[in-house]
């Protein structure tokens, strides 16, 4: 631990276990497990919502898991994207597992591909789209919503721009 507070907290949080005997396990948290060939594809992603040809699954979220976040898994085809959006309520990040793209960003397109890291804040606009002729595989969270209604999801003002699909 670097700094007072991280310290502080820890000594709190062990002062509770020992008074109480409360831990978040006692609480009736528990490990979730899933396979990503158990979890369904999400259904009803509007290409009109900037969900263009994507196959997305939702590997924990709040209904699945009780979490408060997303973990997801999402394969877009070559040609598919997912167009420039924010979310109100959540930071996401995303990791390029296989193929490559473009980053949509506040600037335009920035290419992207196999092992790239990207972090959006809340409020930041993003996007991500295939440019090649091979799938493009992506891990993805969102950090502080567990459903993509909690997660205030919106498109940019006037719809999208078709230039970030090229």
């Amino acid at each position: 631990m670097t700094d007072r507070g991280e310290r502080i907290g820890a000594a709190l949080a062990k002062a509770v276990k020992a008074a109480t005997g409360i831990t978040s396990a006692s609480l009736g948290a528990k490990m979730y497990r899933t396979n990503i060939r158990n979890v369904p594809k999400v259904e009803g992603l509007k290409r009109d919502d900037g969900w263009i040809d994507m196959q997305v699954q939702f590997l924990i979220d709040k209904k699945s898991a009780g979490a408060d976040h997303v973990v997801g898994w999402t394969v877009l085809k070559p040609g598919a994207s997912h167009e420039q959006h924010l979310h109100r309520n959540c930071d996401e990040f995303f990791i390029v597992l296989k193929g490559k793209g473009h980053i949509i960003t506040d600037h335009g397109l920035e290419p992207s591909g196999e092992g790239d890291v990207v972090y959006s804040p809340r409020g930041v606009w993003h996007g991500f789209n295939n440019t090649s002729d091979e799938d493009v595989v992506l891990v993805w969270g969102w950090m502080g919503a567990g459903s993509i209604e909690a997660s205030g999801y919106e498109n940019p003002p006037g719809g999208h721009n078709p230039g970030h699909n090229k």
